[in-house]
């Protein structure tokens, strides 16, 4: 009976090192960054967006929209409706060199996730290139797009069925990355620098957030400016910024500090604006957004812990909903 039992206990200490071994597996792949995070270069700042759960809570994919002609014919020629078929979106941002030269202060890299026709996409991705390029098995396309009163490049080049990348930076060094990171992508935890200090930072399962120095696209004379509001926050500040639900949708924004002092000092600076920035609403609320976007702003607290001045509040769906057709109308 011994000999018979023997094997029996030895496959079944084998299957449970095997069940271990798949769960810690799962658990480390949901630890780690999403993939199209983690295939993003070197930058100054990441931007991420899980846009199924806000499909699911708001169907701004059901919302009629009235397309520019270009955007148009990218949709009839690719059949790709981004509303609808895209399903998360990381971006990097890059400080420029010379914020004043023809690429402007800030460059983007970006990696889109969903689902593509990859052959009707590649027809259209020729069909409008000014060069082409082979770079690691893969086709980089390169595209004249207008930005402003320049043309800037556009490489885009598709990683798999389901993901494609880009970038408008000046060269090809940040799509190369992609697409060098794209074959490691089975490491859970590979990715950039800045990924690899603050991604930790992040709280668990928020569908949306930034880390770096996200505030580079308002930079204005070395500080932040939104809808002509100078904020007291430099455009070198690290910030750490997620959307997470937990029975209502909670915005946390952190800014990081050198040493406690110093945050202590960015949190009362941020107290005093909030203070100033209530004092001044005039504004009646005229529609739902309105009226959700005063409901925010009195939800909004300045806190302190250690190195960070911590900016949190709660934002009404009626708010998200509104955004979302907004942007589901933008070309």
């Amino acid at each position: 009976m011994l000999r018979l039992r023997r094997p029996t206990r030895y496959s079944l200490l084998v299957a449970l090192v095997l069940i271990a071994a798949l769960i810690v597996a799962i658990v480390l792949r949901k630890a780690a960054p999403p993939e199209a995070a983690r295939l993003l270069p070197e930058s100054d700042a990441i931007v991420y967006v899980n846009l199924k759960p806000l499909r699911l809570a708001t169907h701004f994919d059901r919302t009629p929209i009235s397309r520019a002609p270009d955007y148009q014919h990218f949709v009839d020629a690719t059949g790709i409706i981004p509303e609808r078929d895209i399903d998360d979106v990381a971006f990097a941002l890059h400080r420029m060199d010379n914020p004043n030269g023809p690429n402007g202060p800030v460059g983007y890299s970006e990696v889109f996730e969903g689902r593509f026709d990859g052959e009707k996409l590649a027809r259209y991705l020729d069909s409008i290139a000014a060069s082409r390029e082979n770079y690691a098995g893969h086709t980089i396309y390169t595209v004249a797009v207008a930005d402003g009163n320049v043309m800037r490049p556009l490489r885009i080049a598709q990683l798999g069925y389901d993901s494609i990348a880009a970038s408008n930076m000046p060269t090809g060094e940040q799509i190369h990355s992609i697409l060098d990171r794209h074959r490691a992508a089975a490491l859970p935890f590979s990715g950039s620098s800045l990924l690899s200090a603050r991604y930790r930072d992040v709280p668990l399962l928020a569908s949306a957030w930034g880390i770096g120095r996200i505030g580079l696209p308002f930079s204005d004379r070395g500080y932040i400016s939104i809808f002509g509001l100078q904020l007291p926050l430099p455009e070198d500040t690290t910030f750490v910024a997620s959307l997470r639900y937990t029975g209502s949708l909670r915005l946390r924004i952190e800014e990081i500090s050198s040493t406690d002092a110093e945050a202590a000092q960015a949190t009362q600076n941020l107290r005093t604006m909030l203070g100033l920035f209530r004092s001044l609403q005039t504004i009646q609320p005229r529609d739902r957004g309105d009226a959700a976007l005063l409901q925010m702003i009195e939800s909004l607290k300045v806190d302190q812990h250690k190195d960070r001045a911590i900016v949190t509040a709660t934002v009404p769906m009626e708010l998200v909903q509104s955004l979302s057709s907004s942007v589901s109308a933008a070309p």
